[in-house]
């Protein structure tokens, strides 16, 4: 009793480890990839093989299928994806996956020579820890630390292999433990058992790596692990269920087609497996099956179910639609779903997403209140005032998930993407109320019947000119995050402050004249203040992108030069700008 007891105590003790060090691993993967290899998800094609190659990728990447899926019913929830584009995604997680069931295995590794030796976790992991330790330590740079960090999770990780096989050893010498084993010989019961258990840790990598070390003991047949390994896929998918708890329609459809995906494989190779078992007698059910055994009967699994079942995937989608029933339910579109907190690089690239979608949305608007000034209508005043409401909810949620996201380990890089994200929101929602105050002026102009004379209209349209090219520029620098375009910005909006002061200049020389009357004075004023602004809301934004890229350019030393007017390219920019944007003819 007392050496089960202490056994037990040892292998929840390895199961601990072997978590904590996976969450570590993962957490510095993830980190490592900066979100670039998840970015791709919202922009899935619907070729098939690149989703997979894709979900296989991540998979690896993150060392977790249940990290992916739950990607997925966020990205289908906040209408990022189609439900449809996930299906390839889902399948090609399952192939990535069984690169960890390969490197559990390397514990079963024996042999004379001390290459060999030094595979085995016990001789490897030590060194491994001691580097790791040592990059975290040493190193000034995040993405050697980040790398230190999935050295040290590796090594806990497969300590915690260690500690589970040790823990075995003992139980494994029992008189009983023949018996205990002999409940999995029943397929049914094994699939069920193993299916509940890894949906209990939720980690089929755990499960895999409890049955591998019970496999080094010499009492696990083929017959055994076989159900065992595909009710791991099953209990994989309690992650993906969880997750889809009060999603959409279509999100919740994802938890289901990975449900069913694994259902049905599990299904055919139990087909299989009974009639080896009662038609051939297959010798092999009762042999023993070793750790490599177990990683190549998991990879064998996961790839032919894929192969299978491919062509039969808008098949897995009407059943997820069976299941799920009802229309597609309407997202709104600014939404970022919590669920994507869980991989913070990721929930950072769709937040640079939303924050594209809400700098497009503000240029537009801008530019149409502009538009009102020339002609007005009612209609668009009121589509302006619309926008505007999107651009304060988009600034409202993504303010308030950005800083959840700031809360999490994220690395420097990233962190400092999110404080520009903070900082360019503001802009962004500062330039919609620019434009609701450019369409009250455009209401003035309409109601109180304002001429201005053709002079001050040639200077206007110049103006006009300008500002919707510096919108352009900034959103071409923002979207593409191009440091090229964001200089050009600067050396623009310092000649729009020269057209406002010129403009301001020449009006007061015709209220002098007696061309003008201080009534038109009050509106042009009101119509140059937000000029002024929205350019200032520009260089903003254009010098957050060059903040963000200093590691490539001196953004203070440009910054500096650009007020001392020591910069070459400024200067040449500026009088490019100067010379294209001249109100001297109208005057």
């Amino acid at each position: 009793m007392e050496t089960v007891i202490f056994a037990i105590i040892g292998l929840l003790g390895g199961v601990a480890f072997f978590l904590y060090g996976m969450t570590i691993m993962s957490s510095g993967l993830e980190k490592m990839t900066g979100g670039s290899l998840e970015r791709a998800l919202g922009k899935m094609t619907s070729n098939i093989f690149k989703g997979l190659a894709l979900g296989a990728g991540i998979t690896v990447a993150i060392q977790s299928s249940s990290a992916l899926t739950v990607m997925l019913v966020g990205l289908v929830n906040s209408g990022v994806m189609q439900f449809q584009q996930t299906v390839s995604v889902i399948m090609g997680s399952n192939i990535g996956t069984t690169l960890t069931a390969w490197l559990l295995s390397l514990v079963g590794l024996e042999g004379g020579n001390i290459f060999i030796d030094l595979l085995k976790p016990s001789s490897f992991a030590p060194i491994a820890a001691f580097i790791g330790i040592l990059m975290i330590m040493a190193s000034k740079k995040q993405k050697t630390k980040d790398i230190g960090m999935i050295l040290v999770g590796f090594s806990v990780l497969m300590t915690g292999m260690s500690l589970m096989s040790d823990a075995m050893k003992p139980l494994t010498e029992l008189d009983n433990f023949d018996q205990f084993l002999s409940v999995f010989k029943n397929p049914i019961v094994a699939v069920l058992i193993s299916t509940a258990f890894t949906g209990i840790i939720q980690s089929s990598a755990a499960s895999v790596g409890i049955l591998i070390t019970l496999a080094g003991s010499g009492n696990v047949t083929f017959g055994m692990a076989i159900p065992i390994i595909l009710g791991q896929n099953i209990g994989t998918c309690v992650t993906s269920l969880i997750s889809s708890i009060g999603v959409n329609k279509n999100a919740k459809r994802v938890s289901v087609l990975h449900i069913s995906f694994n259902i049905i494989g599990t299904v055919v190779y139990l087909i299989a497996y009974y009639i080896a078992d009662l038609i051939f007698r297959a010798p092999i059910l009762d042999a023993p099956i070793n750790e490599l055994g177990i990683a190549i009967f998991h990879s064998l699994f996961n790839v032919s179910v894929t192969v299978i079942l491919l062509p039969f995937s808008k098949l897995l989608i009407k059943i997820a639609e069976k299941v799920v029933r009802g229309e597609e339910n309407k997202v709104e579109e600014v939404l970022i779903d919590e669920r994507l907190l869980a991989t913070p690089s990721f929930a950072l690239s769709e937040c640079q997403n939303a924050t594209s979608k809400m700098a497009e949305i503000s240029v537009e608007t801008l530019i149409s209140s502009v538009a009102l000034t020339d002609k007005y209508s009612s209609d668009g005043a009121d589509d302006i005032l619309l926008k505007e409401d999107v651009l304060d909810r988009y600034e409202d949620k993504l303010g308030s998930y950005i800083v959840k996201l700031s809360g999490k380990s994220i690395s420097d890089a990233d962190s400092q993407r999110a404080a520009q994200l903070l900082h360019c929101i503001g802009d962004f929602e500062r330039i919609g109320d620019h434009a609701v105050n450019l369409a009250d002026v455009a209401k003035e102009i309409h109601e109180k019947k304002i001429d201005f004379s053709p002079t001050a209209k040639r200077e206007l349209s110049v103006l006009k000119e300008a500002i919707r090219d510096i919108l352009s520029l900034t959103l071409k620098a923002f979207t593409e995050d191009s440091v090229e375009c964001a200089t050009q910005i600067e050396p623009l909006e310092e000649v729009i402050d020269d057209i406002i002061a010129e403009v301001r200049a020449n009006h007061i020389m015709r209220l002098q004249k007696g061309q003008c009357t201080i009534e038109y004075g009050f509106v042009l004023a009101d119509f140059l203040n937000n000029i002024e602004r929205v350019s200032d809301h520009c260089s903003n934004v254009a010098v957050s992108i060059i903040d963000v890229a200093s590691m490539n350019f001196d953004s203070h030393e440009y910054l500096q030069a650009v007020k001392s007017g020591d910069n070459n390219y400024f200067r040449i920019k500026y009088t490019e700008y100067r010379n294209k944007y001249s109100i001297k003819e109208a005057n």
